[in-house]
Order: structure tokens, then sequence, then C-alpha cells
């Protein structure tokens, strides 16, 4: 049976954990527009969930001072990531202005489980700032409650796998929306705008 102090580690972690991953960012514009699709959404949601998991635990493990302190790490993953992310908003911004529908979207979008797999392991480690709140902040966050810091982590990696399972496969709850042709537009130039903000932040800082 948990200890009060190990539940309200747990509870702490969990508020925090969703405060952190709810921010719509570059990894959670790309599952709903998965989960909308309704493609690979178990790929997508257990990549991202397990990834979160490994990377709190990092964290928590201590990894987080590794990585504020090693310049060359830092330099690599805030060049890739802009590379990559700019690379995928000029893909979402040629979306944007051709336009399509529910039904063009889905034909166009049959990419095999591997090539979504990458996909979706590229969004969530090739960006830094998932380094910044996973790692560190998560890591700091935990540190603080001592020997519950693991109950800590868990309550934290708990609210995301329930994040991004919500966010995975309730999103076909808004597929009659976005059998607009607008809602597409609008949906693919947010994606857009959200990448290349993010892309040429990271390019910034790295050089």
């Amino acid at each position: 049976m948990l200890s009060s102090d190990a539940l309200l580690a747990a509870l702490a972690g969990l508020t925090f954990g969703l405060s952190l991953i709810v921010a719509i960012g570059a990894q959670n514009a790309f599952v709903l527009r998965q989960g909308l699709l309704r493609q690979h959404r178990a790929i997508v949601v257990v990549t991202c969930a397990a990834s979160d998991v490994a990377l709190i635990a990092l964290g928590v493990g201590g990894a987080g001072a590794v990585l504020a302190t090693s310049s060359t790490l830092s330099f690599v993953a805030r060049a890739g990531g802009a590379i990559f992310l700019i690379s995928y908003a000029v893909i979402a911004a040629r979306r944007a202005l051709h336009g399509e529908t529910l039904e063009i979207a889905e034909r166009g979008e049959q990419h095999g489980r591997l090539a979504v797999f990458g996909t979706t392991l590229a969004l969530t480690w090739l960006n830094p700032h998932v380094y910044l709140d996973t790692v560190l902040l998560v890591g700091t966050a935990a540190n603080a409650h001592g020997a519950e810091c693991w109950w800590f982590a868990a309550g934290t990696g708990a609210g995301s796998v329930v994040w991004f399972t919500a966010l995975g496969y309730g999103a076909a709850a808004l597929r009659p929306l976005f059998a607009k042709p607008a809602a597409w537009r609008v949906l693919d130039a947010v994606i857009a705008t959200i990448m290349l903000a993010l892309g040429v932040s990271l390019a910034i800082s790295a050089f």
C-alpha cells in the first residue's frame, strides 16, 4: 500500500506532467493530425508515451545535469532539431496553401508504420525543448521530493500516457469538423507556424 507521502508525490507528478505536456507543440500537433487521420495511432501514442517515460527516468536519474553542462550535446541537439522542424514546417505550409479535405488527407498520408514511427521519434528526440521540459524540469522537480522522487516520476509518466492516449484516440471526434477543407488549412497553417517558430528559435540558439 502506498504511503501518504508516495501518493502525494505521485499526484504532484501527474499534475506537473500534464501542465507541461498539454501545451501545443510539434509533438502534440503530429499526434493530433495522426489521430484525425486514424492512421497508425497505436504506434504514435506508444512511441510518444514510452519516450516520455524514458526521458523522465533519465531526468530523475541525473542525466539532466550532464545535458546542461555539455555544449557539444546541446549544439548537436539544437542544430539537428532546427533542421528537422523547419523541413516539416515547409511540408505543412505547402499542405496549407494547396488545401485538402479529410478524404484527400487520408489518401495522401498513407505512410507505412516505419515512416510514422521514425517521424514520431524525430519529433520527440530531436526537439531540445523536450529535454528542457521532460529531463531538466521534471528531474529538478522530482528531486525536491527526496526519497519519493520516483513516485513523482511515476505520476509524471502516467500523465504522459493519459494525455497521448486521449489526444491520439480522442482526435477522431473532431473528424466532422475536418471534413471541411478550411479546417485542414487552418490546422496545417498552425502546425507550420509552430514548427517554424521552434525551428528558428533552435537555429538561433545553436549558432
